[in-house]
């Protein structure tokens, strides 16, 4: 069973906003839920403009950058753009490598290998820029933690940029520049860029120093999209209008790298957000869970399609291959928590094997939460030691329980959902009750069980083409602006349901004269709610069937319970 928890938005709000907009009230109650409360806010989310982007020169650090930057291009310095594995990463670097590249020869670009160096900036990438001559390196997506290592890179003559998004710590590292919003002393607006983003405002601020047309950062748009959309960034303010054009710009004219992976994935044109999160981003993060993500960087500054299909075809395959050892993993560890009957009554899970991929681990702690309910932990064997990844259930601070855990640790780290940790192996047990103890003293019943949020509640008679056409507009989802979610209360089974593949359920549900096509994927153990003749309440999202070049409205069934008067 899962918690509906319906939305509340401010009546007077709503009302306001409806007068202002003329468009159905349930329509306008999830916009105020999203902070649209007046006509102008209106305007600037369902008409995103450029012109709404801010200026990059109010981010800190901007102008030593571009200075240093400058500076390197008349001193004919060698210039090497640094950036992490994953898809915010690889793009990043991409983005970056290009730009300078297409100004001046000597740039070079190096990604840090996953297993041999770990997250961030390495010291092998540090001596590797210092053998090849390299004094200017551009790090993007991290360096925002590498005060050791900007110190040492200091000791060597390499002067560091850092772009970086995430949490700062108090000691900042004594780069040459550093560009990340979240600094406390920086007066960005906007504090939510990914990585890709803050690079793409330093390659927005050289633009204008050089007097370049803006035009020449916006060929970026849709590998900035491709960031935003895989990293789980807010998908508000700034986000929402990159994320929007950069969309554009990957139906319109894509980067040869992107088109290479739609191609590959069979992804249907136009490409939406969805794709970009799941079929253009695990196949780019593979490269790094399975092998090298260098290639991932050469597939987005491919100079032909001919080219960028062969690395997409590399990434394909290590996607592949990643999807084969996540199924394997995951399955293997379903059955040891099941041959362990303490563990399926415990509120945590901790499972290992030493034979476990270590690049598949956190997808495969994803999985298990979706099997058992609650913060996991899977580990597997390095060299001499276990190392893992955590996830948590959303409104539990994962991070805090291990931190709870470092007796038993040799490091952690991560954030309120995710993180990743080391330990001897002996203490694999000590730390499995630890973290039990810990999680049942601090996590409440609640987040045991997983949550629907509801954003209003609808008659199917209000569910019309135009009520679709102003969903489709809502457009790009994403964090802080999800696919609305409706439910539907006392609706009845029109005599056409049935169970489809044998795990899927296809509805035909009627409320008072409005009749719904429905389908609910893994949902055929709620069939006899459905055939039961009694009323029942359905939570659905709003999409689109098509079929022999039809297309009608459907229900994307998420949940369905008897009906509560």
């Amino acid at each position: 069973m899962k918690r509906w928890n319906i939305l509340q938005a401010d009546e007077k709000e709503v009302s306001a906003l409806q007068e202002a907009l003329k468009i159905n009230r349930n329509l306008c109650k999830v916009l105020v839920q999203r902070g649209i409360k007046t006509f102008e806010d209106a305007k600037n989310f369902f008409r995103p403009q450029l012109s709404h982007l801010h200026n990059p020169w109010l981010m800190k650090g901007m102008q030593k950058a571009v200075d240093r930057i400058q500076l390197a291009f008349t001193q004919q310095e060698k210039i090497l753009v640094f950036g992490d594995y994953d898809v915010d990463g690889t793009t990043a670097v991409a983005c970056m490598y290009r730009f300078l590249k297409s100004l001046y020869p000597e740039v070079g670009f190096y990604i840090p290998h996953r297993h041999k160096e770990g997250y961030g900036i390495s010291k092998k990438g540090i001596d590797y820029a210092k053998e090849h001559n390299y004094t200017l390196v551009v790090a993007l997506d991290c360096g925002i933690k590498s005060v050791e290592l900007i110190d040492y890179a200091n000791t060597l003559g390499i002067d560091f940029i850092i772009c970086d998004h995430h949490l700062p710590d108090e000691k900042i590292p004594n780069a040459v520049a550093v560009l990340n919003p979240k600094q406390k002393d920086c007066n960005y607006p906007y504090k939510e860029l990914c990585g890709c983003g803050v690079g793409f405002k330093l390659i927005c601020a050289l633009c204008q120093q050089l007097q370049l047309p803006t035009a020449k950062a916006y060929e970026y748009l849709d590998l900035v999209a491709t960031a935003i959309a895989a990293d789980i960034v807010p998908i508000t303010g700034e986000n929402r209008v990159l994320a929007f054009f950069g969309l554009q710009k990957a139906n319109e004219n894509p980067n040869a790298g992107i088109k290479a992976l739609a191609t590959l994935s069979q992804a249907k044109m136009p490409l939406r957000i969805s794709d970009l999160v799941f079929l253009i981003a695990p196949r780019v993060n593979a490269a790094g869970r399975m092998d090298d993500a260098t290639k991932a960087v050469q597939l987005f500054i491919a100079s032909s399609y001919e080219e960028a299909l062969e690395y997409a075809r590399l990434l394909h395959t290590d996607n592949n291959t990643r999807k084969e050892s996540d199924l394997n993993i995951t399955t293997e560890a379903l059955q040891l928590i099941a041959q362990n009957e303490d563990w399926v009554h415990r509120k945590s899970t901790v499972v290992y094997q030493p034979h476990w991929h270590k690049g598949v681990v956190g997808i495969v702690a994803s999985r298990l939460i979706e099997h058992h309910y609650r913060p996991t932990v899977v580990l597997t064997e390095n060299g001499n030691y276990a190392t893992g990844s955590a996830r948590s259930v959303p409104g539990f601070n994962l991070y805090e329980a291990i931190h709870a855990c470092r007796e038993y640790l040799i490091s952690y780290g991560g954030h309120y959902a995710a993180a990743g940790l080391t330990l001897e192996k002996h203490h694999i047990d000590a730390f499995r009750d630890k973290f039990e103890e810990v999680v049942t003293a601090t996590i409440t019943e609640d987040l045991l069980i997983p949550e629907i949020l509801i954003d209003a509640i609808v008659e199917l008679k209000e569910i019309s083409d135009k009520f679709y056409n102003i969903l489709q507009q809502m457009e790009p989802f994403g964090p802080e602006n999800m696919t609305p979610v409706f439910l539907a209360r006392g609706v009845q089974d029109f005599g056409h349901s049935r169970i489809v593949k044998e795990k899927h359920l296809r509805l035909v549900v009627r409320q008072d004269n409005a009749t719904f096509v429905g389908i609910g994927f893994n949902m055929a153990d709620k069939f006899p709610i459905v055939q039961s003749g009694q009323p029942f309440d359905i939570v659905f999202k709003v999409d689109e069937n098509e079929w022999n070049g039809q297309k009608n409205l459907q229900l994307r069934v998420e949940d369905i319970k008897p009906y509560e008067n």
